[in-house]
């Protein structure tokens, strides 16, 4: 039987003030045929599968999958990292500790010579664990010294008061069974997982970030952009304004599984223009955008997160699984309903989006070996989360702040 997971990983809705998850989901109907480059330097494959946690029996709904090489830096001491979610709603590159399991990262340190560990906030879970540095390549681009953050309950102790505190009341994804992943791999709209809210000057004390962790206890520090956690494409050489996520349409909107590519760059190679797309600009400060849907807008409360495995949203006039149905929190209707809502950008573009939600636990249930759902959607309070579902059958643009893209003033989604 099919254990489907509802861990709504990320969305750029609040990144100066450190959240990197805000989940929510549904289901859209493709635009028209995209195009799946698989050829350049600028290549990442992807594929959408039942993830690396299958064989302890938690098969992923809707994970877009990838692989990443981590070296010591200026060595060649490596190891090969899959099981990666592709997450266009974070920033920043994060592995489970007993994934790395073949090379020995050096640590991050503070000024004192203290190890730092960061704790990482998501809607309905943690990440905690210390910074290390890594050479990282992804395809055929690397980004070199690149802080991470390695995840481990037991490399640190989280003090009393911090998020990432077992006693917090949210629940550890520092494990492959919490978690479905062998880790994140950030590639968001912002360069940093911070920014300037945990940079020293910043108003009130340090946020629950960044931690200083002498033996006697770790304590909350302010944290300088270049050590932050960085999103691995902004530190590229090149093609480093942005990715795009190519993945088809999903036929019968069931499959086993759905490879794709993610491609580094907007604009800075022959295989990665703009085209045609349509730019949505995104806030500045916190990513996002605006939906309308049926007759409510979500200003500012909407983006578009591939780590998030549906379209998360409000509609009270769709049941919502049960909690013993193995499909808890997202939709059920007794019959697949046709939806639409429209995007606007911060400043500048518009457009309708159709979509369709279905009996998840029909989903599950009738197609329990696959992986790729177009059609699947779920409950959300206050914000509209254009999920994995999205994605399916389009060329989706993730432009990075703070860098220089066609298509106007970055950050922006295009699609």
């Amino acid at each position: 039987m099919k254990t489907s997971r509802i861990f709504l990983i990320g969305a750029a809705c609040a990144a100066s003030s450190f959240s990197i998850a805000c989940g929510g989901g549904s289901s859209s109907s493709s635009s028209s045929q995209n195009t799946i480059t698989t050829t350049g330097n600028n290549i990442l494959p992807i594929q959408v599968n039942n993830g690396p946690a299958v064989n302890l029996g938690i098969a992923y709904a809707n994970g877009a999958f990838a692989s990443a090489m981590v070296c010591v830096p200026g060595t060649s001491m490596c190891q090969t990292i899959d099981g990666l979610l592709v997450d266009t709603g974070s920033y920043g590159l994060r592995i489970l500790s007993t994934a790395l399991t073949s090379v020995s990262l050096p640590p991050q340190k503070d000024s004192s010579g203290n190890a730092v560990a960061e704790c990482v906030q998501f809607i309905d879970s943690y990440t905690w664990g210390p910074v290390e540095t890594a050479d990282v390549q992804l395809g055929g681009e690397t980004a070199s010294s690149l802080p991470i953050q390695v995840l481990s309950d037991t490399a640190f102790t989280a003090p009393t008061g911090s998020a990432c505190n077992p006693n917090s009341g949210s629940a550890s994804a520092d494990t492959l069974s919490a978690l479905g992943a062998n880790g994140i791999l950030g590639v968001g709209e912002f360069p940093q997982d911070c920014g300037e809210a945990c940079v020293q000057g910043a108003s009130g004390a340090p946020p629950d970030a960044y931690y200083s962790c002498p033996t006697s206890g770790c304590t909350a520090i302010f944290e300088s952009l270049t050590s932050q956690v960085q999103n691995p494409v902004a530190l590229f050489p090149k093609d480093n304004n942005g990715v795009i996520v190519e993945l088809p349409a999903v036929s019968g909107g069931v499959a086993a599984t759905v490879d794709g590519s993610l491609v580094f760059g907007i604009g800075t190679e022959s295989n990665n223009s703009l085209g045609s797309a349509t730019v949505y600009t995104a806030d500045p400060s916190r990513g996002n955008f605006s939906t309308t849907f049926n007759g409510t807008d979500y200003n500012d409360e909407a983006f578009i997160d591939s780590g998030s495995n549906g379209y998360f949203f409000p509609d009270s006039s769709i049941p919502v699984c049960s909690s013993t149905s193995g499909a808890g929190g997202f939709y059920c209707p007794t019959s697949t309903v046709n939806l639409s809502a429209t995007n606007q950008g911060f400043t500048a573009g518009s457009g309708t989006v159709n979509f369709s939600i279905a009996d998840a636990q029909t989903l599950f249930t009738d197609d329990p070996n696959d992986s790729a759902y177009s059609d699947l959607g779920g409950s959300a309070s206050g914000n509209f989360d254009w999920g994995l579902p999205f994605f399916y059958g389009r060329n989706v643009y993730t432009s990075i702040a703070g860098t220089t893209a066609p298509g106007g003033a970055t950050p922006y989604w295009a699609y």
